[in-house]
């Protein structure tokens, strides 16, 4: 089974409005009665089925040592962006994949440009690497809040126009950059609803167990939703490229886009065609000789 996933990529060179994509979204079939009690279930299997592709196709990755795949999340608070790690990547061997958590920048790394701290926790040849926010941030909260933008201590600005059109600009760059040296760049853009939101923050303050994840900040940003949005349109329009474009994926219902992460990632990866490494005739010899010695032992 599959959800199909090529409709929420957005093109290259196109302008997009997220209110074009919903974010409540599920797939033409599955409005059809028949399915609509199963269609979780569906997904779940789905998930399943790819998180094992996943596992296999990241032992391949290890293994053949010659391309890294970086995975950037992005959306507004509450729109599942750990939840997606949590479920997407379990199973997953932990030697070859590591999880960075982008939080608000230390002294030392306001002191380097913007894209400092995020180049030295790139994923290495043959790894995964998640960005659980990224440098995206500087083209979002940076820029929907000027106090934050400050902090970077920038030289005067004489045209704030170019000046983001620039940042975009490093942004692509540098993707294609990664991309050139074998990184899969793989950018989700959780699209979730203003009402689906208010309903996940609500539960983080209702439940015990999930307090903790609350700030007050919340309700700070969500105040700001619209110039968010308008942050990410930009955002989506001007850094989704061919060699790594941005796919938007409907957040509503996590376990749709748990599945549709899942799909994207492993069909990209297999992809690659990936093989085991060929040993060489001097390897075999080596491997016969050390046989020998271990069944003589």
């Amino acid at each position: 089974m599959s959800i199909g996933t090529q409709d929420f990529i957005v093109p290259a060179g196109k302008t997009i409005r997220l209110k074009d994509y919903d974010s409540n979204w599920l797939p033409k079939w599955a409005k059809q009665e028949k399915y609509k009690k199963t269609l979780k279930q569906q997904a779940i299997d789905l998930l399943e089925e790819n998180r094992q592709k996943l596992v296999s196709e990241q032992e391949l990755l290890w293994a053949s040592d010659s391309y890294a795949m970086l995975i950037i999340l992005q959306g507004m608070d509450a729109a599942g962006k750990d939840s997606t790690i949590r479920h997407v990547m379990s199973g997953v061997n932990p030697q070859g994949c590591r999880v960075t958590s982008f939080k608000t920048p230390s002294t030392e790394e306001l002191k380097h440009d913007f894209l400092w701290r995020h180049i030295k926790a790139l994923p290495e040849r043959g790894s995964i690497g998640i960005f659980n926010r990224s440098y995206y941030e500087d083209v979002l909260i940076v820029k929907v809040r000027p106090e934050v933008f400050a902090k970077q201590k920038l030289p005067p600005i004489q045209d704030e126009t170019l000046f983001w059109e620039q940042r975009y600009e490093d942004i692509t760059l540098l993707e294609r950059h990664l991309v050139r040296g074998g990184t899969l760049v793989l950018k989700f853009y959780l699209h979730i609803s203003k009402k689906e939101q208010k309903k996940r923050l609500l539960k983080r303050l209702e439940d015990p167990d999930k307090a903790w994840k609350f700030s007050i900040t919340d309700l700070e940003e969500r105040s700001k939703w619209s110039e968010y949005e308008k942050a990410y349109e930009e955002m989506l329009n001007k850094t989704s490229t061919k060699w790594a474009p941005w796919y938007v994926i409907p957040a509503d219902r996590k376990w749709v886009a748990h599945a549709l992460i899942a799909e994207v990632i492993a069909s990209e990866i297999e992809k690659l065609d990936l093989t085991y490494p060929v040993l060489n005739k001097t390897q075999k010899e080596e491997l016969t000789k050390a046989k020998a010695e271990l069944e003589k032992d």
